[in-house]
Formats: structure tokens, sequence, C-alpha cells
């Protein structure tokens, strides 16, 4: 039971970090606009060294909004300026295309990933707390119900994951010839992966003590 659940506790410890770290960092998906490197996250999207919030006044009109502020704050030569106002033009076209469809977008894969990782968080505590149990279990079982959160976590992970794969796929495999996933997207993947495992370990752990007891004479 304890070598289960030992176990289950590392892949959930190693799972949640990777979510805090895929939720947090800006590198979902990158691409080349213009000759220009840029790439994007869930909260924010960057070219070169300048980075602007996700927000859903972006791109409200040319010329105008947080969308056009790279091409108003260079200074530095006509070169990156002109690659900053490709990039205004571009993000102003998407939230033109569908502007509310996106914003629903951006929203619910955040939702979803924070929905994961507290389970996840949550799973820690209900597997630490699995340690203290007596081996003979009580209607309340706290491996099972660590395995139960954790594969909550990997279905609400698996909801972001699907839901960021199938909207940039659609929009950019028909905008954008060089463009890929980056390394945050994958860490989402190995956290899934990770959180499923957890689940697996507590759900083993918990069957081997319910037969040990059932096998146990009173």
């Amino acid at each position: 039971m304890y070598s289960f659940m030992g176990g289950g506790l590392f892949c959930a410890w190693v799972g949640t970090i990777l979510l805090v770290v895929a939720t947090a960092t800006d590198h979902w998906m990158q691409y080349r606009l213009s000759g220009a490197f840029a790439h994007q996250g869930l909260w924010r999207y960057c070219l070169g060294s300048k980075c602007y919030l996700q927000t859903e006044s972006i791109g409200e009109a040319p010329g105008r909004g947080l969308g056009c502020a790279w091409d108003q704050s260079l200074t530095q030569g006509r070169t990156l300026q002109w690659k900053g106002h490709l990039f205004c033009r571009w993000r102003t076209l998407w939230l033109r295309e569908g502007k509310r469809p996106a914003q629903a977008y951006w929203n619910a894969t955040r939702a979803f990933m924070i929905l994961s990782s507290l389970c996840a968080t949550s799973g820690i505590i209900m597997g630490i707390m699995a340690f203290a149990q007596q081996p003979t279990f009580t209607r309340f079982s706290r491996p099972f119900s660590a395995g139960i959160v954790f594969f909550a976590s990997t279905f609400f992970v698996l909801l972001a994951l699907a839901i960021y794969t199938g909207v940039t796929v659609s929009f950019l495999g028909r905008r954008f010839g060089d463009w890929r996933f980056s390394w945050s997207y994958i860490l989402g993947w190995v956290a899934l992966l990770m959180t499923f495992f957890a689940g697996i370990f507590y759900m083993c752990a918990y069957r081997m003590n319910e037969c040990r007891r059932l096998s146990t004479p009173r």
C-alpha cells in the first residue's frame, strides 16, 4: 500500500509543479511573423523582448488599443516599428474575425488549467493524510478520495489542452506556415500523464488494502 501511495505522491508533486509552470509561462505556441520570433501563453503574447497581456481590448481598431502598443513604443528603428505594426495588424484581424469566441477560448483554457492545479494540490493534501489512516478502512477512504481528485485534475487539464489544441490548429493552421507548439504546451501534456498515474497509484493502494481487509478473518 505505502509503496503505491509513495509513487502516487511523487507523480502528484511533479504533475502539480508542471501544471503551475505550464499555466504561468508564455511559451504555449511560437511562430515567426515577418521574420520576427514571437510566442504566446495563456496570459501574455510576446514579440522579441516585449510582452503584453492577453486582454479583450487588444486590437479594437488599427492603430489603437493595447494591441498596437508595440508600434507606438518603438523608437529604435524603422524595421522594428514595421514589424510591430504588422503584429498589431495580425492581432486586430484575429479579434475582428471572432472577438468573443477568442476571449471565451482563452478564459476556458485558463479556467480548466487553474481547476486542474487546484485539484492536484488538494489531492496531494489528501494523499499525505492517507499515510496516517489506519489499515482498516473506514467508510471515507483517503487513498480512494485522493485518486478521484487526481483523476479530476487529469480531466480538467485534458479539457484545457483539447480546447487550446483545437482552436489553435483551426486558426493558425490556415494562416501561418511557420508555427509550432512550444514547451509550456508540452509540459501540460506531461502534467496530464503525471496526475493520471498518481490517480492510478492511489487506486491500486486502495484496492490492495481493500482486498487485505476482506481477507483478514474477523
